[in-house]
């Protein structure tokens, strides 16, 4: 697969199992997609982004978003 190629459906699916995930643990908390951010050190931007699935995010930005939620990161990717 070269970068140009679209990731397989798999991967893209998994991504927004991902997201779901994250934004579940989010609105357990009552933390806005913003307060994440600013917990994260990301934009409210980023994070609705990867909620939805639509950005692949790096392994260092999931585990500052576990760790502003309170979460075990393997509870976000599982």
């Amino acid at each position: 697969m070269s970068p140009t190629e679209p990731p397989p459906e798999w991967v893209l699916a998994h991504r927004r199992a991902i997201g779901t995930r994250i934004r579940e643990a989010r609105t357990a908390r009552r933390i806005s997609q913003e307060r994440l951010g600013e917990l994260a050190g990301a934009d409210r931007q980023t994070i609705n982004r990867i909620e939805l699935g639509h950005v692949s995010t790096r392994i260092d930005t999931l585990m500052r978003i576990a760790a502003a939620l309170e979460v075990p990161l393997g509870d976000l990717v599982r």
